[in-house]
């Protein structure tokens, strides 16, 4: 079986469970944060709707410099609407479904490197970078945001389980 066939299903059920929890971010108040440290509401949602479009970099690049010499950095997606959230989420779900469809066992086993600067963050096979920088790093944000509904009252989704809300969707 091909890689991609293997990780597609896996993508498409993450996928499925953030989009649930981004159904429900609350649109009134967007500055909040459990702790001054934390990101606000309205940019750990756009952090949520972003991660999965980071697949077709992975797939189309050989490097991501995070901090480019002289460069620009890109913009992050912060939620102005739960419209305009999910809009951002599933054109980047789409892309990145495209992108993980079209290659191939070779190009997923080639290497790629997250970097800032000269200084390497991390420098993995392909198929590696798109379990820990989409799938892995999207069910940490997802958690976090999973803290962030309840501590403003909003049901928290059944994701793997039941939550103190409902029950198995």
């Amino acid at each position: 079986m091909a890689i991609r066939d293997a990780f597609l299903p896996e993508f498409d059920y993450e996928m499925a469970l953030t989009r649930k929890m981004l159904e429900r971010v609350p649109e009134g108040d967007p500055d909040w944060k459990p702790h001054q440290k934390s990101m606000t509401i309205s940019r750990l949602a756009g952090h949520l709707a972003d991660i999965s479009g980071y697949a077709v970099m992975v797939i189309q690049e050989e490097s991501r410099d995070v901090a480019p010499p002289g460069g620009s950095k890109r913009q992050p997606t912060v939620m102005t609407s739960r419209a305009q959230l999910l809009e951002v989420f599933d054109k980047n779900v789409a892309a990145a479904r495209a992108a993980i469809a079209g290659a191939s066992d070779e190009h997923l086993g080639k290497m790629w490197r997250l970097h800032a600067g000269e200084k390497t963050i991390f420098n993995m096979p392909r198929a590696g970078v798109l379990r820990a920088m989409i799938l892995s790093h999207g069910i940490h944000h997802r958690a976090q945001m999973g803290v962030y509904l309840r501590l403003n009252d909003v049901p928290v989704p059944s994701i793997y389980g039941p939550s103190a809300d409902e029950g198995l969707a």
